[in-house]
């Protein structure tokens, strides 16, 4: 269910929608929509919410700017009568037409290409703020999608720690200071990897001038493996430490904001011994 969530978070329905996805991303969303009903009902939303927000937000040109381009036409016009009265030959011959409907039918014709040009630069102009909006959208769409990548990228690294035999998982449980504590840290000794588990860790807040220290204990020396926030299990599932090749225990404390050089012993909250 987590993952058909991400999916719809991802952001792939959006570009689905506007069209710029590749066949196989295309033909990916519509099985997907196939077989989860939540993923085909986000589909129809989406296309229903990016059509409702073009509508929404189509803008119409002001008076102020009809006026100005009814005035630079009627200018050009203008222009281009004085030009050709000045260029006209005077001794060719005119024949005079009837003048009531020769005017007539330039008038008409003269206001039915303006209207027409109106309309065609309003046209224009809808099609830009559209266009406009719709670029917006989908540099939004992009940064989501990227985002996704990564979070499908981190949950393969998590999985294929469970699934790697190297690694040994370890429960450090509760001290006296803190007997409701638990935490588990997967770690590899071969590859000098340590993970601990943000999802199931059972630590309280610390606030900010504190923060979870991890020290794995090597040769009976404490050795530092980074600091933490139990904050962060709300985005993340799990967090890599640093490297360490040897160890026989594992144990947390709670430090200054930054962590410490040496752990603070009447600090620890949790400890696990291989």
């Amino acid at each position: 269910m987590n993952d058909v969530k991400a999916y719809i978070e991802s952001g792939i329905l959006e570009l689905y929608v506007l069209g710029d996805v590749s066949p196989e991303e295309r033909a990916q969303v519509e099985l997907m929509a196939a077989i989860h009903p939540a993923v085909k009902t986000e589909l129809v939303e989406v296309e229903k919410a990016l059509e409702l927000y073009a509508d929404e937000n189509a803008v119409e040109p002001s008076e102020q700017h009809r006026a100005k381009t009814m005035g630079s036409i009627l200018i050009n016009f203008a222009d281009d009568a004085t030009f050709s009265q000045k260029n006209q030959q005077p001794e060719a011959k005119v024949v005079q037409l009837n003048t009531s409907t020769s005017g007539n039918f330039y008038k008409y014709a003269f206001a039915a290409s303006i209207i027409l040009l109106l309309g065609s630069l309003f046209a224009l102009y809808n099609v830009y703020t559209k266009l406009q909006l719709s670029n917006q959208q989908l540099l939004v769409l992009n940064s989501e999608n990227e985002k996704f990548s990564k979070v499908i990228n981190r949950m393969g690294d998590e999985i294929s720690v469970f699934r790697d035999p190297s690694f040994k998982v370890l429960t450090l449980k509760g001290t006296d200071k803190m007997p409701t504590a638990k935490m588990t840290v997967a770690w590899s000794p071969t590859k000098k990897k340590v993970m601990i588990d943000m999802a199931g860790m059972e630590l309280p807040e610390n606030d900010a001038n504190h923060q979870y220290q991890l020290w794995a204990l090597v040769n009976g020396k404490p050795v530092d493996l980074g600091v933490f926030d139990k904050a962060t299990a709300d985005t993340v599932d799990m967090v890599q430490m640093k490297p360490v090749a040897l160890a026989g225990a594992f144990a947390v404390t709670l430090e200054p904001r930054g962590g410490s050089v040496n752990p603070t012993i009447s600090e620890m909250v949790a400890m696990g011994e291989f």
